[in-house]
């Protein structure tokens, strides 16, 4: 751009912070990191970075991703925008937060352990950077009614999973126990999963069948004017 039309107007940085969620051992999990700059160098931060002059948001929010975790391809969706005015101690910047599911199996974190990253439950979260535990907070709060119409939570999960660790992943979304029978009956219903002839038998003698969530009867419950409901 040859013509500068708001050189007269006051500038803030824009940024955006990434929630970047797994499951495993029946809880959530956040990928954090040590901060690699001041303010605040070496405290617990989430994934973030500044949107730079020749990107979109979504490029920067993928480019944030992949730094960290190399994946692309992911489950996105907006938290919200935070900018309160001494949100950070450095300068005035305002942060749009996302949060990505991902298969923390599948998760090749090795890039980002540069930086101290490391993978902690939502019940051992430690006191992060600026209002990155607000973030947090409202990232549950969005997964827990997102994951409740849209079967959004199998991103969290292997391509194949038993329905005791189904119902263990959505006891943590909630963060509440939910009644066994009633659980399988309503997923069950829905006829979105697929039985597997393979079981895991690492829990007990009997052992629990494997189960795929099959997108295109999801697609068909869609077409037929029900919804996923959990």
């Amino acid at each position: 751009m040859s013509e500068h039309f708001y050189i007269d107007k006051e500038s803030v940085l824009v940024a955006v912070d990434c929630i970047i969620m797994g499951f495993k051992d029946n809880d959530i999990h956040i990928l954090i990191a040590k901060r690699p700059f001041d303010p605040l160098r070496s405290n617990w931060s989430l994934m973030g970075g500044f949107v730079k002059g020749n990107e979109g948001l979504s490029g920067a929010v993928q480019r944030v991703l992949y730094e960290y975790t190399g994946l692309t391809g992911i489950y996105m969706e907006q938290v919200g925008v935070y900018g309160e005015m001494d949100r950070d101690l450095g300068e005035r910047v305002i942060s749009i937060a996302h949060y990505a599911l991902v298969d923390m199996d599948k998760t090749d974190i090795s890039n980002a352990e540069k930086f101290g990253a490391k993978w902690v439950s939502l019940q051992q979260m430690p006191k992060l950077v600026f209002d990155h535990n607000q973030m947090v907070s409202d990232t549950m709060k969005r997964l827990q009614q997102r994951a409740a119409v849209k079967p959004i939570g199998f991103n969290l999960l292997c391509e194949q999973f038993t329905l005791p660790t189904l119902q263990s992943l959505y006891e943590a979304i909630y963060q509440e126990s939910i009644d066994k029978r009633n659980f399988r009956k309503k997923i069950l219903a829905m006829d979105i999963l697929e039985k597997l002839d393979t079981k895991d038998k690492n829990s007990s003698k009997k052992g629990a069948f494997y189960y795929q969530f099959n997108k295109e009867k999801y697609q068909k419950l869609i077409e037929s004017g029900l919804h996923f409901s959990l």
